[in-house]
């Protein structure tokens, strides 16, 4: 599958796909049977969802609310490269802040390798500053840093190639990235990385955020497609949400809200999904939060209920 026809399985105008945020853990458990979110990978491939999305959490401290032990996500990508055969694979995201951009981008070229073109990278800047002090950065740099790191990485994963080296001393040679793409790994911005939208929607293939209330939501969107008609008349450019979901066992419990998404059946669920891609939401990931349900049991169920509205 190529580059850019895994990010038009994501992103359609018009369309609402559907993906999962790994690790898939029951509420409150922080040790992770990695062995056991393969094989929830696996299951995700086959029951028709779009994308596992993985997200980038080099430290912990007892003051950060995800208590949740990650694994480096390259590692975690490769694996998930090497178990499933059709779901896109996703960062969301990367800290390239805190990351050399060509070591962000030899990852991207592997990942892409081994899962034979359905690789996405998302990118963003962190937002703890005392992770910054321990990789010896400036906070207070985060949107340059950002935006020069964006340009080294764009260069050196699209096609043709281009190394932009920090510096090029007098006889340097020079340099190129392997294996070779057949097409440009897809970019996207995941939250605001200190930019403005204009930006954004200049550089990036589409804009990943947080779950909102609906209006504030539907104010974020406006905002995009504003941006891009701005920059980029008549183009399109994505526009994805993460979503935290506890799936009740009624399927007929309205929709309340939860911190950064809802509790609800899946009946509420559809409509409030169909509401989203009528919004102008072209993706969701699911980060399935539940302390009564198993992980396996709620992905079965919306797989069986909600994706056949959204795949088709």
């Amino acid at each position: 599958m190529s580059a850019s026809s895994i990010a038009n399985t994501l992103f359609a105008p018009g369309k609402l796909s559907i993906g999962l945020t790994l690790p898939l853990v029951t509420s409150g458990r922080t040790v992770v049977d990695f062995s056991e979110q393969l094989e929830l990978a696996r299951l995700a491939d086959q029951l028709g969802f779009r994308a596992l999305w993985v997200r980038d959490v080099p430290l912990n401290s007892i003051d950060y609310p995800d208590p949740v032990g990650h694994l480096d996500p390259w590692v975690l990508l490769g694996a998930l490269a090497s178990n499933t055969q059709r779901i896109a694979l996703a960062s969301g995201a990367i800290v390239l802040t805190l990351r050399h951009p060509l070591h962000i981008a030899k990852g991207a070229v592997s990942v892409n390798t081994l899962s034979r073109g359905r690789f996405i990278l998302g990118v963003g800047s962190g937002d703890r500053p005392p992770e910054y002090a321990a990789f010896g950065r400036d906070p207070e740099e985060r949107r340059d840093l950002y935006k020069r790191h964006w340009e080294t990485l764009a260069a050196a994963i699209e096609v043709p190639s281009r190394v932009i080296p920090d510096r090029e001393p007098e006889g340097a040679p020079a340099f190129f990235l392997l294996p070779e793409q057949d097409a440009s790994i897809p970019l996207i911005a995941v939250g605001s990385g200190g930019q403005s939208v204009d930006w954004i929607a200049r550089h990036s293939l589409g804009w990943m955020t947080y779950h909102r209330e609906p209006q504030a939501q539907r104010g974020r969107y406006s905002m995009w497609r504003a941006a891009v008609e701005r920059v980029s008349p008549g183009e399109f450019r994505a526009f994805g949400v993460a979503m935290r979901l506890d799936l009740s066992e009624d399927p007929d419990e309205p929709a309340s809200d939860i911190s950064l998404g809802y509790r609800t059946g899946y009946r509420a669920l559809i409509d409030l999904l169909r509401a989203m891609r009528n919004n102008g939401t072209h993706h969701v990931t699911l980060n399935v939060s539940s302390e009564r349900r198993e992980a396996r049991a709620v992905i079965e169920e919306v797989a069986r209920y909600v994706l056949p509205e959204f795949n088709r």
